[in-house]
């Protein structure tokens, strides 16, 4: 649909020293030329596409009244991002100015844009598919290399091509078993083998199955990886999480039970941002207060992709009765990983194990040791102790949070189990994606039970005309007014 209105907006974020001014639509040309004189002489007008300008902008109807030295990009249609005539005005930053530059475009007929009118009206213009529309999003907000290649990638055709790839094959198969019902007549005739149909069904189905279970990956790409530091109290998460995100951010204490709520901040390791969840640390206690902290613990947790038990290497004989409530706070897909902290508090002597305790029988509190009654053992010892009780494959490292070197080890061992996409990796980052690829997975299953019950042609095709659908809304080939709404009202006003 061709747009009517031509529409304004700034481009770039305020407080540079330069700012972008688009200008698209039908008028965008004409509008500009009303404010813009050329240093040669030339409107716009009579300027060909491709030529960036150097001129004035003056308010609407004073030639004299100059508002800014800019230069001015042209963009004819169609060959500009939305399709439309499109100007670009390069100004200084000043906000003012982009202000005073915004109303004379309006006095001169434009209006201004709403949030991603520019990127809709690309898409209106079949300059990308929706996918793509929502990677122009992703690729702005992108805080770190994976996002960016993620939704580079989606950018560049990665999930369209495997939309179409599969739509294609499912239109094929749907095209033979219109026929059948065309030639219903003949009850011998069949165009489509039933075990061809059941093979590529299946084949798809479990493509589309693949490219679902990305998703849970591209959340932790988009959004940040969730990464809990639980353990008991006065283990050493708090110092480990200032160590790791390079800043004083929760307080360091050695009074039990210092931090009462979750504290989260971010960092980024090997091009991966992580969200550290540092939470209140596991005891017996009757403080109300300290007990909601707990539970917020256990929850948050419970929500991570990787979960870091901090342990007190002075008290780390006990550590292995917590394994079962460590373990059931790891949901199907989390890792675990085991820091054995406070290595510096050790001495280098041989050791005897004391007895284990439970949590129910050790100390609500446990007095700070000094070096002079610190424990007889080895950080090796304690990892080769704890070693047995976990699961198999469970990494262990023994540290000290005051060691830049031990700090690093652990950056290292989080880095091994970050998700790192591949530039041909195909990834689904967006819950309306994710949810279409669903609902396709679910007709085709149905389509296979049809299948295998010998049912009619027309019961098969309409479950894979249900298929075909959701796979055509996620690249937009389908949609809905208010499913155009809710994406592009997320954007920027000048993309």
């Amino acid at each position: 649909m061709q747009p009517t209105s031509t529409i304004c907006a700034c481009a770039t974020a305020p407080g540079g020293a330069l700012g972008i001014i688009r200008v698209s639509g039908p008028d965008a040309i004409a509008i500009t030329d009303l404010l813009f004189s050329a240093h040669n002489g030339r409107p716009l007008a009579q300027t060909p596409a491709g030529r960036v300008v150097y001129g004035v902008l003056h308010q609407a109807g004073d030639s004299n009244d100059v508002i800014d030295d800019v230069l001015v990009s042209l963009f004819r249609a169609p060959h500009s991002y939305t399709g439309d005539d499109t100007t670009e005005i390069s100004c200084h930053g000043s906000p003012y100015i982009i202000q005073t530059i915004l109303q004379a475009l309006c006095s001169k007929g434009c209006r201004l844009a709403e949030p991603g009118e520019y990127t809709r009206r690309a898409f209106m213009a079949g300059k990308m598919d929706l996918t793509q529309a929502e990677a122009v999003a992703s690729l702005i907000a992108a805080r770190h290399a994976a996002a960016h290649r993620v939704a580079l990638n989606q950018l560049r055709g990665a999930v369209t091509t495997e939309m179409h790839t599969l739509r294609e094959q499912m239109l094929h198969l749907n095209t033979l078993l219109e026929l059948e019902l065309d030639f219903s007549d003949h009850e011998d005739l069949e165009f489509a083998s039933r075990d061809d149909l059941r093979q590529l069904a299946q084949q798809a189905c479990e493509r589309i199955a693949h490219l679902a279970s990305t998703f849970r990956i591209g959340q932790a790409i988009k959004r940040g990886v969730p990464v809990a530091l639980i353990g008991e109290t006065n283990a050493g998460k708090s110092t480990i999480l200032n160590a790791l995100v390079g800043e004083e951010r929760a307080i360091v204490s050695d009074i039990h039970g210092t931090t009462r709520d979750t504290i989260e901040c971010t960092a980024v390791i090997a091009d991966i941002t992580c969200r550290f969840i540092d939470t209140a640390g596991l005891r017996h206690t009757t403080d109300t207060i300290e007990r909601i902290g707990q539970d917020r613990a256990r929850q948050r947790a419970a929500q991570a992709d990787l979960i870091v038990w901090v342990i007190d290497a002075t008290a780390a004989y006990h550590a292995a009765t917590l394994i079962p409530e460590i373990s059931s706070l790891c949901h199907e897909g989390a890792t675990l990983i085991a820091v054995i902290n406070k290595t510096d508090l050790l001495t280098d002597a041989p050791t005897t194990d004391a007895p284990a305790q439970t949590p129910a029988q050790r100390p609500a509190e446990v007095s700070p040791q000094s070096a002079s009654d610190a424990p007889t053992t080895t950080p090796d010892h304690l990892v080769a102790t704890l070693s047995p009780h976990l699961p198999a494959g469970t990494p262990i490292l023994a540290i000290s949070a005051h060691s830049a070197e031990g700090i690093d080890h652990l950056r290292e061992v989080l880095a091994s189990h970050l998700p790192h996409p591949t530039d041909e990796a195909v990834i689904i980052t967006e819950a309306r994606h994710h949810d279409s690829l669903v609902h396709a997975h679910d007709a085709l299953q149905r389509m296979l039970q049809a299948l295998d019950a010998g049912l009619p042609a027309d019961l098969v095709s309409e479950d894979l005309r249900d298929a075909i659908h959701h796979l055509s809304s996620v690249t937009g080939e389908i949609t809905t007014d208010a499913t155009l709404q809710r994406i592009f009202s997320g954007f920027c006003i000048g993309k």
